[in-house]
């Protein structure tokens, strides 16, 4: 097949820990040509969604990871599969190119479905099952978040599109900073905030399960460094194995009919002592560490659901 990868710059990506990367490996196993582009090349010009960028071959040697033919324009209609796997922030850029991938889905077959990732946002697709979730509030007014704080004593408070763990704050009972935190955050966006009970059991670790098509197929644990609060790996948190627990298949089977029936081929859940607390859909993160830790190739599993949901779409 000919797929395209929407992901930020080949250049600046770290082979060892990039999902985007080990997927391409992956493709490119299995016999598929990549071509490669940044999001800001994606354009829509009288009826067609276009991309300018290159085909291109990866290989695992750092520093000489990939070699990228001439710069190309291609219409995406002509793709077999495009992988919608830029960062976040989940901004109105990125919201944008969610618009401009649907005109094309699912003749070309863009994972993850991207009408779906632009209306299941990590934070608050988890507000589908408050069963499986800690206390958790949405809210922009500064009184509304005292009184939960003052409900749970112990709290979490983070931007409700942020992403690696970044404007993460933990406030204890005794933290003075709410009032200026709040200042802080409605001054930079006219967003809520999300604010969820703080939940102890993080010291022992994040556990990151990674999902294929709604079905779990392993787990890292992300531990904090000591003295910080957030376990992700971009803000210095350390992947360790895992293994899945019956609580973790409990959360996937309640879960993964909600992925499957709405394209969400490659997703990432959070679980923090047993409770859920993000499901990512946007550029799930993970499947490096994981295949390190237990020989899972989850970027193997990742294209078997790929080709096959390609293969039923060419069925009469």
């Amino acid at each position: 097949m000919k797929v395209g990868i929407q992901m930020d710059p080949l250049s600046s990506i770290n082979i060892d820990g990039d999902s985007s990367f080990r997927l391409g490996l992956e493709a490119q196993a299995r016999g598929h040509e990549l071509f490669v582009y940044t999001p800001d090349r994606l354009v829509f010009r009288e009826g067609r969604v276009l991309a300018t960028g290159a085909f291109t071959t990866l290989r695992r040697v750092r520093g000489d990871h990939f070699s990228a033919g001439p710069e190309t324009e291609v219409d995406l209609a002509d793709l077999d599969v495009v992988w919608l796997r830029q960062d976040p922030p989940f901004d109105m850029g990125y919201i944008t190119t969610t618009h401009l991938l649907d005109l094309v889905h699912p003749r070309t077959l863009v994972v993850n479905d991207p009408f779906w990732v632009r209306n299941f946002p990590e934070k608050l697709l988890v507000l589908r099952f408050p069963a499986l979730t800690p206390p958790t509030l949405i809210a922009r007014d500064l009184a509304t978040i005292r009184d939960f704080r003052a409900l749970h004593g112990d709290v979490i408070l983070k931007p409700l599109y942020g992403n690696g763990g970044a404007g993460i704050f933990r406030l204890d009972p005794g933290d003075r900073n709410l009032g200026a935190l709040h200042e802080l955050f409605t001054g930079m966006s006219r967003e809520p905030m999300i604010v969820q009970k703080y939940l102890p059991a993080v010291v022992e670790g994040d556990k990151r399960i990674i999902l294929v098509d709604g079905e779990p197929v392993g787990a890292i644990n992300r531990v904090p460094q000591a003295g910080e609060t957030r376990s992700n790996l971009h803000a210095g948190g350390r992947a360790e194995p895992a293994r899945l627990t019956d609580r973790d298949r409990e959360i996937c089977a309640a879960i993964g009919p909600t992925l499957r029936a709405h394209g969400q081929v490659f997703v990432g859940i959070d679980v923090i002592g047993g409770w859920l607390t993000e499901i990512n859909v946007t550029s799930p993160t993970g499947i490096q560490e994981l295949e390190r830790f237990d020989g899972t190739n989850a970027a193997a599993r990742i294209w078997a659901a790929i080709e096959a949901r390609k293969a039923q779409g060419a069925a009469p």
